[in-house]
């Protein structure tokens, strides 16, 4: 038995399911968000333009675009989207433009028009629509696309295949910038559905942003 195997045998089981894992969880939400948005786009691109019957409800910057701009540029980004999402090649930019349309079109057709309650707004938590909104569909996307936005492709895919051609980077840890990028990423988006929870996620973005530079400005002074 070479040292490679023995070393394998002897870890814990749960850290070979999670190896396991780091290439059948992302596949799997890959394989199946491919296949929705190929759908989607699909019908789209053999269909009618119905963007002009929702009038003013697209969010900025957006509304600047007209209907037959949006809708060619969801066509495509759902159908470009989908084959990339597939072969898991730059999924991460895939994801987080795939995120940004599915909160447009959360905000454009599934969100209630009005609502005075969160009670009102659960029942938006639907699939038909009540009067209340029908948004449980696009936000489990919202909720299989996040990982696959932080964590990338997983091991079975073109971003791994390329990643492992490239010169070896040492893994390192989020620190503050990453951790505000991402709450900035995920807070704009999520403004335009509820305002002060994005408006706070982004906030908080932009203050982990910023602390380190005061915290470089600090230490100079003291160091002065």
């Amino acid at each position: 038995m070479n040292r490679s195997l023995a070393a394998a045998v002897q870890l814990p089981l749960m850290s070979r399911v999670d190896a396991v894992g780091q290439s059948l969880a992302p596949l799997g939400l890959r394989v199946l968000l491919a296949w929705e948005f190929f759908e989607a786009g699909r019908e789209k691109l053999l269909g009618q333009n119905w963007f002009a019957e929702l009038g003013d409800k697209f969010p900025q910057p957006f509304a600047l675009l007209g209907p037959n701009l949006n809708w060619t540029m969801a066509t495509w980004v759902e159908l470009l989207g989908a084959i990339a999402l597939l072969l898991g090649l730059g999924t991460r930019y895939v994801a987080a433009a795939l995120w940004v349309l599915t909160v447009v079109a959360i905000y454009t057709v599934h969100w209630p028009e009005q609502w005075s309650s969160l009670g009102e707004l659960w029942q938006g938590y639907a699939i038909s629509n009540d009067g209340y909104g029908n948004y449980k569909l696009p936000l489990l996307y919202l909720a299989m696309l996040l990982p696959l936005a932080l964590n990338g492709a997983g091991r079975l895919s073109l971003d791994r295949y390329i990643a492992t051609r490239r010169s070896g980077v040492s893994a390192t840890a989020a620190g503050k910038t990453a951790w505000g990028v991402v709450l900035i990423a995920i807070g704009l988006p999520t403004s335009l559905l509820l305002p002060w929870v994005g408006g706070a996620l982004a906030i908080a973005g932009m203050g982990l942003l910023l602390k380190p530079r005061s915290d470089a400005a600090l230490t100079g002074t003291a160091t002065a």
